[in-house]
């Protein structure tokens, strides 16, 4: 299952790579802006006068499958990830005491006050150093 994950990450990747390039290929509507800066008139000149319905259709083919293959990976994902829940059992793991540590029990902790800290008084303020003016 990790295989065909790794594979349609692949591809839906390079879907995405070339659902960008669609777009930004396509004439805008007012005839400027980065599809024409970027190739829009090339567009034309290469694959003829009628590029806007080939395009079109091509960049709604391409985004039915990125999100086709957005859904396969989710689910894909979702699959892997409760087979490994199923598989390990406890998600905790059981960890033994080093040899000469006993585990803590009720009666080893102290009931007493912890002791206060006194901070030592302050004598004077420190006396501040200054230079004689020249």
């Amino acid at each position: 299952m990790d295989l065909l994950i790794t594979i349609f990450t692949f591809v839906l990747i390079l879907v995405s790579l070339f659902l960008v390039l669609l777009v930004l290929m396509q004439k805008a509507k007012n005839d400027g802006g980065m599809g024409a800066a970027l190739g829009g008139g090339a567009t034309e000149a290469t694959f003829g006068a009628d590029t806007g319905n080939v395009l079109t259709k091509a960049t709604i083919n391409s985004a039915v499958a990125f999100f086709v293959l957005s859904l396969f990976l989710y689910l894909g994902n979702i699959y892997v990830r409760n087979n490994a829940v199923a598989e390990a059992g406890s998600a905790l793991p059981d960890i033994a005491a080093p040899a000469g540590i006993a585990p803590a029990t009720q009666g080893a902790f102290s009931t007493e006050p912890a002791p206060s800290v006194i901070a030592p008084p302050l004598d004077a303020p420190a006396a501040v150093e200054t230079e004689p003016n020249s």
